[in-house]
C-alpha cells in the first residue's frame, strides 16, 4: 500500500469502523475511545482489519490500551510489528 499507515488506519476507521470524521481530518493523537467512541467490538475489528491489511499478527500481550489509545499507537505498534525501525 503506498499510503503511509496512518493514513490507511484513517481509512479502516471511516470504512470499517463508521466513524464520521473524515479521514483527513482524524487527530493522530486523540483518543480512539473518548474522541472518536470506539467501544470493544470496535477495537477488535480495527485490530483484526490491522492484522489482514498490514499482514501481521497482533497477540494479545499487544492488545493493550496503550497500543490502542490513538491512530499514532495504533500505526506504530503495526510499524513494529512490520519490522520497521522507529
Amino acid at each position: 500500500m503506498s499510503d503511509n499507515v496512518e493514513q490507511t488506519i484513517c481509512k479502516i476507521m471511516n470504512t470499517e469502523l463508521f466513524v464520521e470524521t473524515p479521514a483527513d481530518r482524524i487527530d493522530l493523537d486523540e483518543s480512539l475511545r473518548d474522541g472518536y467512541g470506539l467501544d470493544s467490538l470496535g477495537f477488535v475489528e480495527l485490530r483484526v482489519q490491522c492484522e489482514d491489511l498490514f499482514a501481521v499478527q497482533i497477540g494479545d500481550d499487544d492488545f493493550t490500551p496503550e497500543n490502542f489509545s490513538t491512530v499514532r499507537s495504533v500505526a506504530n505498534l503495526v510499524r513494529k510489528l512490520q519490522g520497521v525501525p522507529a
